[in-house]
């Protein structure tokens, strides 16, 4: 007999209760699979991981991050190795100049303990997001990024990504984007797994780009 793992009970709960409460939900569920979603602990790296993916496509995100690890001993991407690199360095790894600004407070302020990583997992998941957006570069999308595929909280529903409103255009077969707003209101009804339903809209999406390249970072899809 297989013991799940806690995390694993999540998923099977909420595919569940999912697939009750939404035939569109249970049929997306259906389309994509078994939820791979696996949380990475490493909040400081998805922090770096997740400033350097916005706005870019992830094939620039990959190379920038495999340059960034080539410049700090072992591969690794902590406080104390980024701490070693100039501006210039960062600029060199690809990031652009607001970027390299934004990597670097996030490095000064866990530095110096201004920003407690180490017990963030103990705060409400708004508590997480009111932390993280005091660190420049770093707004609600990517705190909300750092509270699926970091910190593993189920309930989250990151509303301004385009991933998650053109999964559910596309799940829901909706002639336009749904608003902020309409987005809010269908995620009432995913409550307290919106996190797990958010994954599949994601998937969908996937779907219909006909895209199967493989997860390569913390938050890339």
């Amino acid at each position: 007999m297989t013991i799940l793992t806690p995390w694993n009970d999540v998923i099977g709960t909420a595919t569940t209760y999912l697939s009750s409460k939404d035939p569109i939900m249970a049929n997306a569920i259906v389309r994509v699979g078994t939820c791979t979603l696996t949380p990475n602990t490493n909040v400081f790296e998805a922090l770096v991981d997740a400033i350097i993916s916005q706005q870019i496509s992830v094939r620039a995100a990959d190379a920038i991050m495999a340059r960034l690890r080539a410049a700090t001993p072992g591969g690794l991407i902590t406080p104390e190795a980024l701490l070693q690199l100039e501006h210039s360095n960062l600029r060199a790894a690809g990031l652009s100049t607001p970027k390299a600004r934004y990597v670097h407070d996030l490095t000064e302020r866990v530095s110096g303990g201004i920003l407690d990583l180490a017990n963030i997992e103990k705060l409400e998941d708004e508590e997480v997001i009111n932390h993280l957006v005091s660190v420049k570069g770093i707004g609600r999308w990517t705190a909300e990024m750092i509270l699926i595929f970091s910190l593993g909280r189920p309930d989250v529903l990151p509303v301004d990504d385009l991933g998650l409103v053109e999964g559910v255009r596309e799940a829901y077969g909706l002639e336009a984007r749904p608003t902020r707003k309409e987005m809010l209101e269908r995620g009432e009804a995913w409550r307290p797994y919106r996190t797990f339903a958010t994954w599949y809209m994601w998937g969908i999406r996937r779907l219909s780009q006909r895209n199967e390249r493989e997860r390569t970072r913390i938050v890339s899809l």
